[in-house]
C-alpha cells in the first residue's frame, strides 16, 4: 500500500496517536504524518504510506490554511485555551473593526517568530516542552515565518463579563508558522495580552477539508476493501513541483541513479529547488542541483526503481 491519506485528525487526539492507530487500521509499519498538528486543534493531517513516507519532508514544505478564534485579555502559558493563565488586562473599551484589520496586515509577508515554550522545537538536545514541563526557561531560536493571508473573518464580541474580546480569522501560512504566536503576537501590537481560543487546519500539503477521512471511515474503507477510495497517489504531493517526463532511455539512466547534463534536458538552469522525474506517469525520481558542477543534475532521492 502506497500514496497519501488525507486524515481529519480530531480534537484531543495527538498526531502520533494518529499513526500509531493507522499502523493497526492499514495493518503496515510505513506509516508516517507530514506537519504535526497539536492535541487541541482538528484539521488536515496528510499521512504518509509505504513508498509515500518518501516525500514527507517535501509535504512539510507545502503551505497551510488555518480557520480559529483569537481571545484578547489573557495569555496563557500554553499560548492556547488549554494552559493556565499567565497575565490578564481587562479590555474596557472594545477595539474597532478597522483597528483590528489594520494591525492584522502589518503581519502579512516575512515576520519573526519566538516559538512558544510549549512546543516541539529542539534546542540543546532537547525539545522546548521538555523545558517547559520541568519549569526551566531557557532562550528560544526566533525563526522566519511566512504569512501570505491573514483576515478577520467575523465581527469582533465583546464579553462584557469577562472583559474579553474575540473574533475569528483565517490564516494562509508557509512552513513552520506557529499560530498561536501569531495572535500573542497580534495581542501585544494591539496593547493586550491574547491568546488562539480555537483552531482547525482547513489544508496542508496541497490535501483539503474535502479530501480528509476520519479514522473512523479508515476502518470503515479498510472492512470494505475500498481503501482507494481515500488513498491520494504519491504524485499528489509533488504536483507544483517542476515536472519532467523521462524516455524510456533517459529512464535506465536515472534508474541507476546517474549524474545527467541539464541540456539532457532542455534546460539551461534549474527550473525549482528540485525537479520530478515521471516515467509512464509514475513519480520515480527527484533530482536537484549538482552542488559542485551547476550544469549537471544529481539524484536527490529515488521514489521508485521499478514500474
Amino acid at each position: 500500500m502506497d500514496g497519501i491519506l488525507p486524515l481529519w485528525k480530531e480534537r484531543g487526539m495527538t498526531s502520533h496517536d494518529c499513526v500509531f492507530k493507522l499502523r493497526k487500521i492499514l495493518q503496515t509499519k510505513k506509516v508516517g504524518h507530514g506537519g504535526t498538528l497539536d492535541p487541541d486543534v482538528d484539521g488536515v493531517l496528510p499521512i504518509c504510506i509505504g513508498k509515500g513516507t518518501k516525500v514527507i519532508e517535501y509535504l512539510q514544505e507545502g503551505g497551510k490554511i488555518y480557520e480559529g478564534e483569537i481571545t484578547i485579555g489573557f495569555a496563557t502559558a500554553t499560548e492556547d485555551r488549554s494552559g493556565e493563565v499567565v497575565e490578564t488586562k481587562a479590555v474596557e473599551t472594545p477595539l474597532t473593526k478597522e483597528a483590528i484589520d489594520q494591525m492584522m496586515a502589518t503581519f502579512i509577508g516575512e515576520i519573526t517568530q519566538i516559538p512558544p515554550m510549549y512546543s516541539a522545537v529542539k534546542v540543546n538536545g532537547k525539545r522546548l516542552y521538555e523545558y517547559a514541563r520541568a519549569g526551566e526557561t531557557i532562550k528560544r531560536p526566533e525563526r522566519i515565518a511566512v504569512i501570505k493571508s491573514f483576515k478577520r473573518t467575523t465581527d469582533p464580541i465583546y464579553h462584557a463579563e469577562t472583559k474579553t474580546q474575540s473574533w475569528r480569522f483565517q490564516v494562509t501560512c508557509g512552513k513552520g508558522t506557529y499560530v498561536r504566536t501569531l495572535a500573542v503576537d497580534l495581542g501585544a501590537k494591539l496593547g493586550y495580552p491574547a491568546h488562539m481560543s480555537d483552531l482547525t487546519r482547513l489544508a496542508s500539503g496541497g490535501f483539503s477539508v474535502g479530501q480528509a477521512v476520519t479514522l473512523a471511515q479508515v476502518s470503515e474503507l479498510m472492512e470494505k476493501n475500498q481503501i482507494d477510495q481515500a488513498l491520494q497517489p504519491i504524485e499528489e504531493a509533488m504536483k507544483d513541483f517542476p515536472r519532467i517526463n523521462l524516455t524510456t532511455v533517459s529512464w535506465q539512466k536515472v534508474k541507476n541513479g546517474q549524474v545527467l547534463p541539464m541540456n539532457d534536458f532542455g534546460l539551461k538552469k534549474m527550473p525549482g529547488k528540485l525537479i520530478a522525474f515521471f516515467y509512464k506517469d509514475q513519480l520515480v525520481s527527484l533530482y536537484g542541483q549538482h552542488p559542485e558542477k551547476d550544469w549537471l543534475l544529481k539524484p536527490s532521492k529515488v521514489i521508485r526503481n521499478e514500474v
